[in-house]
């Protein structure tokens, strides 16, 4: 048994560091969404009609469904609700 130390959830479940990073921008857009449609009050309908998509694809967003969402699906997501995205990349620690 390993006691390796890792930075997310997602360095130590995929396999490659460029899979570890892209799960970790979908996740967080993904909570930025769910949170910005609490916080709005929407419906599963009422969200979906303001994104564009139908509802049972907001139910999958709801739901965490990660693998279903793509980055430049939820990039689009983020920005068809008016929120602005900040990216920083910068060198390991």
């Amino acid at each position: 048994m390993s006691n390796k130390a890792y930075r997310n959830v997602w360095d130590a479940i995929e396999s490659t560091p460029s899979e570890a990073a892209n799960m970790k921008l979908r996740s967080e857009l993904m909570l930025v969404l769910e949170q910005h449609i609490r916080t709005k009050g929407w419906t599963q309908t009422e969200a979906a009609e303001q994104f564009g998509v139908t509802q049972p694809r907001i139910s999958d967003l709801l739901r965490g469904k990660i693998n279903l969402f793509a980055l430049d699906t939820l990039v689009n997501m983020v920005s068809t609700a008016g929120l602005d995205i900040e990216l920083r990349v910068s060198q390991p620690a």
